[in-house]
C-alpha cells in the first residue's frame, strides 16, 4: 500500500495566517497535521508516500527532512497547481501496479485506513471513495447498491428518495487503481470529480466506502482549526487529571474576559472542571504572550510556585488547558471579608509567595522564554510605561496635547532609579489583586505571562498600590516594612536603598496602571476599567508627593492638570 499526501494548496480560506505557514504544518498537540497523517498510514502499514507540495513548498521539505519516519515520504514539487487529479497523473511514475491511497493533507480523522483499503480490493472498481454523513458537505449521491452517481447535489428530489438514494459528504480520502491515471491528461491542470465524472461515462463505477461514527474534520478555516485543535486536546486533558470521558460528554461555558484580548472558557466534564485559555492564532514564528505563558507557567509551577498547573498547549492555535482554581480572587476577598486583620493577614502571606516566587523562579529562568523583554529595564519602562501614559493616558484618554519628549528628562531619571535594586529575581509584572487566586484558603497566581526578571520591588509595589483593592497608605506601609524585615531575616538589605527603588516602582506601576485603563476604556471599549481610573490618580500624586514635588517636576504639573 503507497498514499499520497495533497499538500500542495494556499490555504486560502486561512490567510493570513497561512503566509508564513502552510497549512499542512498547522499543529495539534504541537503536532503538525503532515506529521499526524503520515504516521496514521504508518501505522495502517503503508509502504511508501508521496506529498505534492507548492505553496511554501521549502518549509514542508525542512519538515519531512527533519523527520525520521520508518518508511520512505517522498517530495513531488508542483511549480503550478496541478488540481488533484494533475497531481495523481504527476506522480504515476511513483505507484506501481497496485491500488494506492490518496488523502486530503487539511482533515482530522480516526478512520482506519488498512479497513478502507481492504474494503477497495475486495471490489472492483476503479476508485473508492470515503463518505460519511456531514450535513454541512452531503453533496454526493450515493445508490442502493453504494455506488455515487452525482457529486454536487444539493439535495435529493422525490424520484431519488423513491430509489433509496442517501446523500453524503465526501472525506477528501480515495482509493485508487493505477489505470485511473488513463484518464487524466498529462501535464496540465485536472480536478479530479472531472475525472470521475469521466469514469462514469465510461461506465466504470465509483464505490462509496460509507463510514458510520466517524471523527472528521475539515480545518481549512479558522474557526474549524481552532475547533478541531479544541476538540482534540479538551478529553485529553480530562485524561490528565483523571478522569476519562468522551467528547459528546464534555461541555464549555464562556468566563468574562479581562484587560487581554485573550478569551477564557470553563470545561466540565462530570463533575470535573478545566481552564481553557485562547491566546489567538500565531504563525508568524516569534516568539508569542501564548508562548511566554506556558514556558514560565511550567516553569513557576515545577519550581513550587502557586500556579495553576498547565496541562496542553498547542503553539499555533493558541489553545491551553490548565488547571482550574475557581472565581474568587483577592479582590472579590477583601471586598466580601473587610475585615481589616484578616486583609493583614492575606496580604503578609501573599508577600511570602511573593519573596519565594521572586527568588525560587530566578533559579534557571530562561530570558528566551520571555515576551516583549528578557528583563524589567530602562528602555521598557520608557517604551512600556512613560510613553504608555502619555500616550493613552493624558492624550488619548483625557484629550490633552502633551509631547513625550518634553517629559523625557523626568522619565529618564524615574527609570534609572526604578532598576536600582540589590534584591532582583523573576518578577511577575502583573501582580494585582484579580491576579491573585484563592482556593480552599490558599493563594495562587495568574497570568505571569509578563514575568522578566526584575526588581522584586516592581511586584510589591503592584501589589500594594492596587486600585481594585485601595489599600490605605497606613496599610501599605506596615506592608512594605513587613517585607523589608522579612527579607532581612536571609540576606542583607539596603533599607534606604530597597525603599528608594520601591517608591520609583510605585510611580513606574502606576504610570503603566493609566496608560492600561486609559487604553482599555478609550479603544478597547471596556469601560470597567475607567471606574478605577480616580484611585489610581490619587494614588500616583500620592507617591510623587512622598518623592517631593520637585524631583519629577514636568510629570507634577502634568498629573495636576488632569
Amino acid at each position: 500500500m503507497k498514499a499520497m499526501i495533497l499538500a500542495a494548496g494556499f490555504g486560502t480560506r486561512l490567510r493570513p495566517f497561512t503566509e508564513n505557514i502552510p497549512k499542512p504544518l498547522f499543529t495539534i498537540f504541537q503536532k503538525p497535521l503532515l506529521d499526524i497523517t503520515i504516521r496514521n498510514l504508518q501505522k495502517a502499514g503503508c509502504k511508501a508516500i508521496i506529498i505534492n507540495t507548492h505553496h511554501l513548498h521549502e518549509k514542508i521539505e525542512s519538515y519531512i527532512l527533519s523527520q525520521n519516519y520508518s518508511i520512505p515520504v517522498y517530495i513531488r514539487y508542483e511549480s503550478s497547481i496541478l488540481g488533484t487529479g494533475g497531481a495523481i497523473k504527476n506522480v504515476e511514475d511513483f505507484w506501481g501496479s497496485s491500488p494506492f491511497i490518496v488523502i486530503n493533507s487539511d482533515i482530522v480523522t480516526d478512520i482506519n485506513f488498512r479497513e478502507v483499503y481492504s474494503f477497495h480490493l475486495k471490489g472492483d472498481s476503479l476508485a473508492t471513495l470515503v463518505v460519511h454523513d456531514y450535513y454541512e458537505f452531503n453533496k454526493l449521491s450515493i445508490d442502493r447498491n453504494d455506488f455515487i452517481i452525482g457529486f454536487d447535489d444539493k439535495k435529493i428530489d422525490k424520484d431519488k428518495k423513491k430509489d433509496n438514494l442517501k446523500m453524503l459528504a465526501f472525506t477528501g480520502i480515495h482509493v485508487l487503481n493505477p489505470e485511473i491515471t488513463n484518464f487524466i491528461p498529462a501535464g496540465k491542470f485536472s480536478s479530479i470529480i472531472d475525472v470521475y465524472t469521466k469514469l462514469e461515462q465510461h461506465n466504470k463505477k465509483i464505490k462509496a466506502f460509507i463510514a458510520k461514527n466517524l471523527y472528521w474534520r475539515d480545518i481549512g478555516t479558522l474557526n474549524s482549526y481552532r475547533k478541531t485543535v479544541i476538540e482534540n486536546m479538551a478529553a485529553t486533558a480530562f485524561k490528565k487529571i483523571g478522569y476519562d470521558s468522551f467528547l459528546k460528554n464534555i461541555t464549555h461555558t464562556k468566563l468574562k474576559g479581562d484587560g487581554s484580548d485573550r478569551k477564557w472558557y470553563r470545561f466540565f466534564a462530570g463533575s470535573h472542571s478545566l481552564i481553557m485559555s485562547d491566546h489567538g492564532i500565531n504563525t508568524s514564528g516569534t516568539r508569542t504572550e501564548a508562548c511566554a505563558f506556558v514556558k514560565i507557567g511550567r516553569h513557576l509551577y515545577k519550581k513550587g510556585i502557586p500556579v495553576p498547573e498547565i496541562y496542553l498547549y498547542d503553539t499555533i492555535s493558541g489553545i491551553v488547558f490548565l488547571e482550574d482554581l475557581g472565581d474568587r480572587n483577592l479582590q472579590l476577598l477583601v471586598h466580601q471579608d473587610g475585615n481589616p486583620e484578616n486583609i493583614i493577614l492575606w496580604y503578609k502571606s501573599i508577600i511570602d509567595l511573593l519573596i519565594k516566587m521572586s527568588f525560587k523562579g530566578a533559579e534557571g529562568f530562561n530570558p528566551l522564554w520571555t515576551f516583549q523583554s528578557a528583563d524589567y529595564n530602562i528602555e521598557l519602562i520608557l517604551e512600556k510605561e512613560c510613553r504608555y501614559f502619555v500616550d493613552a493616558f493624558l492624550n488619548g484618554y483625557s484629550g490633552l496635547n502633551y509631547l513625550y519628549e518634553n517629559f523625557l528628562d523626568d522619565f529618564t531619571n524615574l527609570a534609572e532609579k526604578a532598576v536600582t535594586s540589590d534584591v532582583a529575581g523573576f518578577m511577575h509584572r502583573d501582580f494585582q489583586s484579580r491576579n491573585i487566586m484563592e482556593k480552599k484558603g490558599d493563594f495562587y497566581f495568574i497570568d505571569f505571562q509578563g514575568g522578566r526578571k526584575g526588581p522584586i520591588q516592581y511586584d510589591l509595589a503592584s501589589l500594594l498600590i492596587d486600585p481594585y483593592v485601595n489599600l490605605s497608605c497606613a496599610v501599605q506601609s506596615e506592608l512594605l516594612d513587613y517585607c523589608i524585615t522579612k527579607l532581612s531575616s536571609f540576606i542583607n538589605i539596603n533599607r534606604e536603598k530597597f525603599i528608594s527603588c520601591y517608591r520609583h516602582c510605585t510611580i513606574t506601576r502606576n504610570l503603566q496602571m493609566l496608560g492600561a485603563f486609559g487604553y482599555l476604556g478609550r479603544v478597547k471599549g471596556k469601560k470597567f476599567f475607567e471606574r478605577y481610573i480616580p484611585a489610581a490618580l490619587k494614588i500616583l500624586r500620592h507617591n510623587l508627593q512622598e518623592l517631593g514635588e520637585d524631583v519629577f517636576p514636568v510629570l507634577n504639573a502634568a498629573i495636576k492638570g488632569v
